[in-house]
């Protein structure tokens, strides 16, 4: 998230996935980090829209503006007035109006040109219970793919709808962050620590699988494995000796001359020829 696109891709997209109450503090996370990253500018992007469905904007403020700059963040208020009673120009119900809303959102922190932004939307649900999936499905792929957007990333409940649905928004998404209990056979006793198994689909096709552990404490959410490390049962790194012996293997294709030039059999000729 915090390198954002490269031209003419779509921006990365992350979905945080959870069935336990812990989602939220993921997302929260997630925010505060990408925001502090934005800060030192060590992000491709140089603010955030925060789409607010479950939180008010001032939950949001109060969590951001502990040493991190306010003026890079702009909220978007869903939660007061969702249905638009009071404001009809934010009815969430009008996904066309919503992208609107947070592309000018974006316009009061990065101004006009080359300039990138950040989207964060605490609750794909509300959008589902007010829209079919193909139009959530089209507002979160037009996001991406707006020259603006340099990253983006959600929150869904999956427990609340249908595997099809969580499957599509799932299909949207570079990456997804599963957020499960730390032992679902002992959830009360171990309640407060999970485990976020995290999928990234890479440019090349190939998808990365890592899994990290996590306690809720008072100050926030707390990572036991920071970085993301693979989780494995031998080393990734040689011994000294190791390497010397792995030197001394002689590949099968490799013909040593005994001092002569060392020749690449390309498996068309014989070794005479």
């Amino acid at each position: 998230l915090r390198d954002g696109a490269l031209e003419g891709e779509h921006a990365p997209a992350l979905t945080i996935r959870d069935a336990i109450p812990f989602g939220f503090d993921v997302f929260a996370h997630v925010l505060s980090q990408l925001s502090s990253f934005i800060l030192a500018g060590k992000s491709q992007s140089r603010g955030v829209v925060v789409v607010a469905f479950t939180r008010s904007p001032s939950f949001y403020v109060d969590l951001l503006k502990r040493g991190v700059d306010v003026s890079s963040l702009r909220i978007l208020d869903c939660y007061t007035d969702p249905l638009g009673w009071k404001d009809k120009l934010k009815d969430v119900r009008d996904l066309d109006n919503l992208y609107s809303l947070i592309l000018e959102s974006g316009k009061g922190l990065v101004g006009q040109g080359k300039v990138h932004l950040s989207v964060a939307i605490d609750s794909v649900n509300a959008m589902l219970r007010h829209a079919p999936m193909s139009r959530v499905a089209g507002l979160l792929s037009n996001l991406r793919s707006h020259d603006q957007v340099s990253c983006i990333y959600w929150l869904l409940h999956s427990d609340l709808h249908e595997v099809r649905v969580t499957s599509s928004v799932e299909y949207i998404s570079s990456m997804v962050a599963n957020v499960e209990p730390e032992n679902i056979f002992m959830l009360k006793q171990n309640f407060g620590k999970g485990k976020l198994n995290v999928r990234f689909k890479r440019r090349n096709g190939r998808v990365r699988m890592m899994c990290e552990e996590f306690h809720i404490e008072q100050s926030g959410i707390n990572f036991i494995n920071q970085g993301l490390l693979p989780k494995v049962q031998f080393s990734l790194q040689l011994s000294e000796k190791e390497q010397t012996e792995r030197a001394k293997v002689v590949l099968p294709f490799e013909h040593q001359g005994n001092g002569k030039p060392i020749q690449i059999y390309d498996g068309r000729r014989s070794i005479t020829e």
